[in-house]
């Protein structure tokens, strides 16, 4: 698939490539740069007059105010932060709507256009979008004024940007406002919409759904299907007729090529809106994976067969970038990075991924297990009572779903991550907001596995997957651990045997989704003892050689045991005073990676059983 490129402008664009692989128009202009900025630390800019005068400095989009790469780097704690733009919509958009797209700011963000609000969005990890009908039009200038609140005294899904000013342990430096790419596009009056792709592979074809803006008689929808020798189907059916025209794409059988890791083969998709006459009124270009997903007892299985999930945690930090990747080049090399240490996914923790991520995954082939940055909820009342999601929690994940429903890579959801809460005789807020995250993706993607949450409070009794969190150590005590699962009786995350976090075990597919995360700095043998400088798991080993025969020994448990479909080890890199990583918080080796593959490329037990379909 071509990609659209951003239109030149003077000097250096940064993050200048097209934000939504996925569902690309050729036409748009790429705002990331320059932008006037201004921190209001009390949130109290509306009343002075913020949106209505320029503002005091300057800040690089889409990099956060707290990142060396904004300009800023100032990392104290901002309630309100305000940004303004002015931009002259291109004259040749005549004719069309232009839409305003912002595809993440972190939390609570009121967008107005030459004094005219235009949206307001919640959540810190999804897109969101602006029809500037009415507030500007093509060859007139746009003046953008952006006010983005993240408070640290209120719930909200933060994942793992600390609530105190220093970083420590596994919590890192907050991420405020814009920091992900701002872009325009025009588009016409009726037009397509983010279509859903799903695969499949029984019926060797794909269903693509097309909302369209408007039901217009006579209008019709077509779809064609290509892979690297040419058209391989093409489709085409009425759009005036239910609200969202569905497509069925079926595939010749020499044309099938399921999508999997060793094969990460990807067709093209271009999509078309037509009038009663037959004319092209909007176009988009996509692309699709074809591959299943099933359960089988205890097995998962990919395109019928177990495929082992050598899963890496990664949360998705960098130094000078914090959660913003200081480049494409920065996202395709951690996929390669966890590649290259035999790992074959990873799970995207406590962190919506921007879109071009998943869109390498795609196309390298890397499975992947979304998650929701769920963390900034907890502490909020008794021990029983403690975690205390809002409804904004289920809002915002199903707009990550709705937005990554479509890529291959993905082979699972979760939507909560170590909600420490223990069980009692009262339905909580935490029951209630878990069980409505858990269904509303199960009917959102009926396609794939949905855990109700990673490691300690399983609260639904009917979740896909069951899983926990080990940070033991020793190899031995480890698999002593883990040996209950053959008799329905796996570890699970307790406080004590009369302190349960979760309902009983029902026979699911089971994975360690944490594990490992030993502490290593290899330029020390005598770590620190200020979380603030250095944390990890376990004992700090006193050689590499130590580490890696920790690191096998606990992988081996894991692949030799033939009731578990995967694992997770905790980390793909250090994440600042998180020393447990395979590789530096700069992505530069710190110890023999090649030993690291060897490990884990043995073919583990469930692998070896020849369960095909």
């Amino acid at each position: 698939m071509t990609e659209p490129t951003a239109p030149e402008r003077p000097g250096p664009t940064p993050r200048a490539e097209y934000p939504r692989p996925q569902f690309a128009r050729t036409r748009w202009l790429c705002l990331n740069g320059e932008w006037q900025f201004e921190i209001d630390r009390s949130d109290s800019g509306l009343e002075r007059g913020l949106r209505d005068r320029p503002l005091a400095s300057r800040i690089t989009v889409p990099f956060c105010p707290e990142s060396e790469l904004s300009g800023i780097g100032d990392t104290d704690f901002m309630e309100a932060v305000w940004y303004r733009r002015t931009v002259r919509v291109p004259e040749d958009w005549a004719g069309q709507r232009v839409l305003l797209h912002f595809q993440a700011v972190d939390h609570d963000t009121t967008v107005w256009v030459n004094g005219t609000e235009v949206v307001r969005h919640r959540g810190g990890f999804t897109p969101f979008s602006a029809d500037l009908t009415g507030a500007t039009a093509p060859g007139e200038e746009a003046v953008i004024v952006v006010r983005a609140r993240d408070s640290r005294h209120q719930v909200q899904a933060r994942g793992k940007q600390a609530t105190w000013y220093a970083n420590s342990e596994c919590n890192y430096t907050r991420t405020t406002g814009i920091w992900q790419s701002v872009w325009l596009e025009p588009v016409p009056h009726v037009h397509l919409r983010r279509p859903r792709i799903t695969p499949d592979l029984a019926g060797c074809a794909f269903h693509v759904d097309v909302p369209v803006s408007a039901n217009r008689h006579g209008h019709r929808v077509r779809a064609v299907l290509r892979d690297h020798s040419g058209k391989v189907v093409s489709a085409e059916i009425r759009a005036d007729l239910d609200l969202t025209p569905r497509l069925r794409l079926p595939l010749p059988a020499d044309r099938v090529r399921p999508w999997c890791p060793e094969d990460p083969h990807l067709y093209t998709l271009d999509l078309e809106l037509l009038d009663a006459h037959g004319n092209v009124v909007d176009r988009a270009a996509s692309y699709a994976g074809l591959r299943s997903i099933a359960i089988d007892g205890r097995t998962v299985l990919l395109n019928g067969r177990p495929v082992f999930q050598r899963l890496v945690l990664d949360q998705g930090w960098y130094p000078d970038g914090l959660m913003t990747a200081p480049s494409d080049e920065a996202l395709v090399r951690d996929i390669q990075l966890g590649l290259r240490a035999g790992f074959n996914g990873a799970r995207l923790h406590q962190k919506v991924f921007e879109e071009r991520y998943l869109y390498h995954a795609d196309r390298l082939g890397y499975l992947v297990w979304a998650e929701f940055g769920d963390w900034g909820c907890s502490g909020q009342g008794r021990d029983g009572d403690n975690q205390q999601p809002t409804a904004s929690y289920t809002a915002q994940w199903l707009e990550a779903v709705e937005r990554d429903y479509s890529h291959p890579s993905i082979v699972g959801w979760c939507p909560l991550n170590e909600t420490h809460q223990l069980l009692n005789d009262q339905i909580t807020q935490l029951d209630d907001v878990t069980r409505a995250m858990f269904l509303a993706t199960k009917a959102a993607d009926a396609t794939r596995p949905v855990i109700d949450a990673s490691g300690y409070s399983h609260r639904v009794a009917e979740t896909d997957i069951w899983d926990s969190h080990s940070y033991e150590q020793d190899p031995a005590a480890f698999a002593a651990q883990q040996q209950g699962l053959a008799q329905n009786r796996p570890y699970a995350n307790e406080r004590g045997p009369e302190k349960p976090y979760s309902l009983p075990y029902r026979g699911q597919p089971y994975f360690v989704s944490e594990f490992g995360g030993i502490w290593w700095n290899p330029d020390t043998t005598a770590p620190d003892n200020d979380t603030a400088t250095s944390w990890g798991y376990g004992d700090h080993p006193r050689s590499e050689e130590e580490w890696q025969q920790r690191f096998a020994g606990l992988t081996e448990v894991l692949l030799n045991n033939p009731d578990m479909f995967g694992y997770c080890y905790t980390q793909l890199t250090d994440v600042f005073q998180e020393e447990n990583g395979i590789y530096r918080f700069d992505r530069s080796d710190k110890l023999d990676v090649e030993r690291v593959c060897t490990a884990q490329l043995r073919p583990a037990a469930v692998e070896k059983t020849g369960h095909t379909r």
